[in-house]
């Protein structure tokens, strides 16, 4: 049911056609891309939501700590990284040089599926104020962590993978479960460890000192068209503005912030 997990090539192949049908689009209904515009993705993978904002004409820079999947991004990336369009650095996005290594500060940073993994997150979404151009903004994408596959249990190789909510388990439960199943249980732990609601987001964005300025929740996350064949399908107005609730319901959201001038 969830291959396209393991299929790194297809995986790539989604991330891109998501990422141009609806990541690209949402970003400049509030952020116009002029051509040129230098866009930071942390943690890109194999560069699927890169190749879109190339297309849409922008200088594309990702930084990934797994060198397998760097190396699956010079593969699948390899034309567009020879012309300079796009370039992948392979480091803790922490240990970068913004200068030297970067060459300056980005008009975009990019944080799909990424921010939910994150240890630290206040600390990471305050740093990155230092990689924006005046004006400069920040897109997350995310699943709620309490979701019905918020725990990232998908990726399990037994019949977990098809389990709902099976993440919200009592900690030592959800645990001795993995185990006994013989999954990836360091991976899945993390995201137990790390979950982030979207009550939880905003406070780090607001308390980091950013503002929102676009967010769109959604009942059918939009990349569930590639992976399952259902119609992107946007949150009910009215559970949207329930606090805590809406988070179960809610297979993923989109944000993009921005510093708020009357922060110092």
């Amino acid at each position: 049911m969830f291959e396209f997990h393991r299929d790194r090539d297809r995986y790539f192949e989604i991330q891109w056609l998501n990422a141009r049908q609806h990541v690209v689009p949402f970003v400049e209904r509030s952020l116009p891309l002029a051509p040129g515009a230098r866009v930071l993705e942390i943690g890109c993978g194999e560069g699927g939501v890169l190749k879109a904002f190339q297309e849409r004409g922008c200088k594309g820079v990702g930084v990934e700590l797994d060198t397998t999947r760097v190396h699956d991004a010079h593969r699948l990336l390899a034309d567009l990284i020879r012309d300079g369009s796009i370039r992948i650095v392979a480091k803790d996005i922490y240990q970068v040089d913004i200068e030297k290594e970067l060459d300056g500060p980005f008009d975009l940073i990019l944080l799909k599926d990424v921010i939910e993994h994150i240890h630290d997150q206040p600390k990471l979404i305050g740093w990155m104020k230092k990689f924006l151009k005046p004006g400069g903004m920040i897109f997350f994408g995310f699943p709620p962590w309490q979701m019905p596959f918020g725990g990232h249990q998908q990726i399990c190789r037994s019949r977990l993978s098809r389990l709902p909510y099976i993440h919200l388990l009592p900690r030592f439960l959800y645990r001795t479960l993995l185990t006994w199943k013989k999954e990836p249980v360091a991976d899945l732990m993390e995201i137990r460890d790390t979950r982030l609601s979207i009550e939880r987001f905003e406070r780090i964005c607001r308390s980091e000192g950013y503002q929102i300025a676009a967010a769109q929740h959604y009942l059918l996350n939009p990349i569930y068209a590639w992976k399952f064949g259902w119609k992107a399908r946007k949150q009910f107005s009215w559970l949207k503005g329930i606090p805590y609730l809406r988070n179960y319901l809610t297979t993923c959201v989109y944000y993009l912030i921005k510093p708020n001038p009357t922060v110092a």
